[in-house]
């Protein structure tokens, strides 16, 4: 049995859908003869009338109007599925710009969960480097370091930041019972030595801290305590996953930088996807928790 002429299944449903030949024929751009070809070819095909013909016009038969509508039916689920894969062929990846420790302690951990919750949405994440707004990023979605800006921002977690080592530099070197135990003890500096020096006037140690090696970001800096190389302060929020396993302690429960966050801004216009993105965040913003208290993992 030969397949069904598809050529003609097009002019045939438009000549349905008016019952008139003259009005598909100017749909479909081409001559009335033309249109009434294919409908006759498909008719041949068929081996049954689908139009009955008069000198003014045509009118459907039964068997027309039931293959009319189931052609309407398959063209219109085309259509739908077509639309939506060009849709998701045009969809441009969301893009997120943060600092490297965000990155890598926090986010990209985080992102295996987004990725089968949402496989259909892409994301960039790109240097935030000294960027204040997402547009200066060139990003939907910016999460940065500091006090609270004075752009509408969301507080996505905590900064408080505390002395933190390794077990096995904690079992070396300590105990470190009161905070002016760490004043000759190997400390690790992240960019300066005035983090160290915030922390010990709040714990009212007086004293300069030790000289120990000096690290471009935290993300260097974390490499070293875990390594046992030192006590270096640390975001408890962004190492929450490594003192919850052990493998990383937290010396006190004083902490500095308590006036400052990791803040979420939005771009402005944000697409679905960046929504979606957005309020995932957010989301896991509140599974994470604080770590103000940590007595409560």
């Amino acid at each position: 049995m030969s397949k069904i002429p598809l050529p003609s299944l097009r002019a045939f449903e438009a000549a349905a859908r008016y019952e008139s030949f003259v009005k598909a024929a100017a749909e479909l751009n081409l001559t009335t003869a033309g249109v009434s070809q294919h409908v006759r070819t498909l008719e041949n095909w068929m081996g049954m009338p689908l139009f009955t013909r008069y000198r003014r016009g045509v009118v459907l038969t039964s068997a027309g109007r039931e293959l009319g509508a189931a052609i309407r039916h398959g063209l219109t689920h085309i259509d739908v599925a077509a639309q939506q894969l060009k849709r998701a062929g045009q969809s441009r990846p969301v893009s997120i710009a943060c600092i490297a420790s965000v990155a890598t302690r926090w986010l990209i951990p985080r992102l295996p969960r987004f990725k089968a919750a949402h496989p259909e949405i892409r994301i960039n994440i790109v240097y935030a480097l000294d960027a204040r707004t997402p547009e200066t990023a060139g990003a939907d979605i910016l999460i940065r370091h500091g006090v609270k800006p004075t752009v509408p921002a969301t507080q996505l977690l905590d900064a408080w930041t505390r002395p933190t080592c390794s077990p096995d530099f904690l079992a070396a070197h300590g105990p470190f019972d009161r905070p002016e135990a760490l004043i000759s003890a190997e400390l690790l500096h992240d960019e300066t030595v005035e983090a160290w020096d915030r922390w010990l006037s709040i714990a009212g140690v007086r004293g300069a801290p030790k000289a120990g090696h000096v690290f471009a970001d935290f993300s260097l800096m974390i490499g070293s305590i875990i390594g046992g190389q030192g006590i270096g302060l640390c975001p408890t929020t962004l190492i929450r996953d490594e003192i919850i396993a052990g493998s990383l302690v937290t010396l006190f429960d004083i902490a500095s930088d308590q006036q400052k966050a990791y803040w979420l801004l939005e771009a402005q216009g944000l697409s679905d996807e960046a929504t979606t993105l957005r309020d995932w965040l957010l989301a896991s913003r509140d599974e994470s928790g604080g770590m103000q208290n940590l007595n409560e993992p």
